[in-house]
């Protein structure tokens, strides 16, 4: 079974991915993890994208489709991957990629939330600087307000979780994600989830979509799930 999961920012589909990955037994591939390890490792690469990362432009598709697509070739079934393709030229070379190596795409599955949702979700998140651990004011707020649960430190609001720059960040996801979301829909395999609710509300509208899909073969998409 292989998987696309996108949804705005705050859609929780780095959770759900987790879930998936553990009951599927899938192997998850995020673009932005391969992104920043090589960052992290310092290669030529990655010192090219952090160039492009610091003056605020994106990294162009060719790096990201080699990075991503070089990932692929060591896992070429049972994968969910999470923030690529998110480009026209992402989907051309992702399917160029599949199309040549017999890969079939099972499913595209957007985990949906409303710009309100999105932008109380993410505007509401507290980062511990220290150990890393993340909170929520509304649904995961720590025992003492503003101290993390783990070493004490004081939390802080990352500046990229502001609301107005999660309302913008939600406004890119529409607009880069609707051309994508159409060619997927025309495959037949595009789902939309509702995300809104708790994450067992949530996690219920996945798994029955994905235990169909992974006892009894193709889904036939397009669809949505209330």
């Amino acid at each position: 079974m292989n998987i696309l999961i996108f949804g705005p920012p705050g859609s929780g589909k780095s959770t759900h991915s987790r879930r998936i990955v553990e009951r599927y037994g899938l192997t998850y591939i995020s673009s932005g993890d391969i992104i920043r390890e090589e960052i992290r490792r310092g290669s030529e690469l990655g010192r090219e994208m952090e160039r492009y990362l610091a003056n605020g432009q994106l990294i162009p598709d060719t790096i990201v489709n080699a990075l991503v697509i070089s990932r692929l070739r060591r896992q070429r079934d049972n994968f969910i991957l999470d923030g690529y393709p998110r480009t026209p030229g992402q989907v051309i070379a992702f399917e160029n990629y599949l199309y040549d190596h017999g890969i079939k795409l099972d499913l595209a599955l957007e985990i949906f939330i409303s710009e309100e949702e999105s932008v109380e979700r993410i505007s509401g998140r507290l980062i511990c600087p220290n150990c890393g651990a993340v909170y929520h004011v509304r649904y995961n707020p720590p025992k003492v307000p503003g101290i993390c649960d783990v070493c004490g430190s004081r939390l802080v609001r990352r500046e990229d979780d502001m609301p107005e720059v999660a309302r913008r960040r939600y406004r890119t996801y529409i607009k880069n994600m609707g051309p994508i979301i159409k060619f997927y829909r025309s495959r037949g395999i595009y789902v939309r989830v509702d995300g809104e609710g708790s994450i067992e509300e949530v996690w219920k509208r996945i798994r029955p979509l994905l235990d169909y899909i992974s006892g009894r073969g193709r889904f036939s998409g397009g669809s949505s799930v209330p």
